[in-house]
């Protein structure tokens, strides 16, 4: 696929902003918790706060294969980042879509701005993969609804203002789930402490607790008993940013590699005269391309809204996530005891890519994805 001039401007524009203002910084970020939201800010003057939001409300106005783009070379200078970055436009995109006027004026432009950062809501303790049978739970009275429950692994959680939060309003299942926006500073939401995680050490990822919460009825996005498809429409778009900041931190790692082999010499040669690491770049360079390529090709289907979109989502999200990760790893292997060490950055890019593996639906659940479509067909 032939990028457009406009698009290769956009990807070296966001790798630029990720040499000078993400990756001199990812492992100071990493190490002591810190989430940059001021270079967050700077980030959204480029138009990274609103990537597919339309311009009436700030956005930029982008397609999905822009997107990828975009994220793969944020990744490039900190995947926790990008991944971040990622969320917030996801929820962005959701009010966009579903929003009326009155929810679309109030929280886009100044999540454009990325003044107000937003967060996702679905995940609870008890629901996980099977995200239809999350219980906590919204009960109208009056012109009010009451949310009482809690959400697990919420990135952005306590510093984000705005939070896309589902809750069963109905009976079991899909059916009876409703999506709402809530402010953060409403009486009734509190937060977890902050997670001690393997990675993603960049942003916070704490619980997100509703006890008698209460949010006007005019919180309710998209109607009462949307929440699932509202839920599953952000989707597609989040697995295939998710597997673009996999390949953005995988080619650094490999970059490094390279590096790593053409300058250090073991037995009286250069290591990069060893045939057998030779064929060992290759195969990790080839599975990278192989890997944006499949990218690439399931972010033109949803663009094109093509019926095959979530499949091809599903299995980019997979294929890149698993790649992106085994590469890594095995440029940290390269580079043997130093790999290791901190300062060289490639055991933070290992931890930071093992969680997209797990996040945004598993890679096993993008495997039932796959087969279901497979199998409907053949039925």
């Amino acid at each position: 696929m032939r990028l457009t001039d406009e698009q290769r401007a956009l990807r070296e524009t966001a790798a630029d902003f990720a040499a000078e203002h993400l990756a001199p910084h990812a492992v100071e970020w990493d190490q002591a918790k810190h989430f940059p939201v001021d270079v967050l800010r700077k980030a959204a003057q480029l138009g990274l706060g609103g990537l597919y939001l339309p311009e009436d409300v700030g956005g930029s106005a982008l397609g999905r294969l822009d997107g990828v783009l975009v994220f793969e070379a944020l990744a490039t200078g900190c995947p926790s980042i990008a991944a971040y970055v990622s969320i917030h436009n996801m929820v962005a995109t959701m009010i966009d879509r579903f929003g009326d006027d009155a929810q679309r004026y109030r929280y886009l432009p100044r999540m454009s701005t990325m003044d107000a950062l937003g967060s996702y809501c679905l995940t609870e303790p008890d629901a996980g993969s099977d995200a239809a049978a999350l219980s906590t739970c919204a009960r109208r009275d009056g012109d009010d609804y009451v949310l009482d429950g809690v959400k697990q692994f919420i990135s952005g959680a306590g510093t984000s203002e705005v939070y896309v939060v589902l809750a069963r309003t109905g009976g079991p299942g899909a059916r009876g789930i409703s999506a709402f926006i809530v402010e953060r500073d409403t009486p009734g939401v509190s937060f977890g402490p902050n997670e001690v995680k393997m990675g993603w050490n960049a942003q916070p990822t704490r619980q997100v607790i509703f006890d008698n919460a209460r949010v006007p009825a005019s919180a309710l996005l998209g109607g009462e008993g949307a929440g699932f498809t509202v839920a599953m429409s952000a989707l597609d778009g989040g697995r295939l940013n998710i597997a673009a900041c996999s390949l953005g931190g995988a080619e650094v790692a490999l970059d490094k590699a390279v590096r790593h082999l053409s300058e250090r010499s073991a037995f009286g040669a250069k290591l990069s005269e060893a045939q057998a690491l030779q064929f060992r770049l290759a195969d990790m360079c080839t599975d990278l391309e192989a890997a944006r390529t499949l990218l690439w090709r399931a972010a033109d289907a949803l663009d094109h809204r093509d019926p095959n979109a979530t499949q091809l989502s599903a299995m980019a999200k997979r294929f890149c996530t698993d790649a992106g990760f085994d590469v890594a790893n095995q440029a940290l292997q390269l580079h043997g005891g130093y790999g290791y060490l901190a300062e060289y950055g490639l055991e933070k890019i290992v931890r930071d890519l093992r969680v997209h593996q797990i996040l945004e639906g598993t890679n096993e659940i993008m495997r039932v994805i796959i087969s279901r479509r497979m199998l409907k067909e053949a039925s």
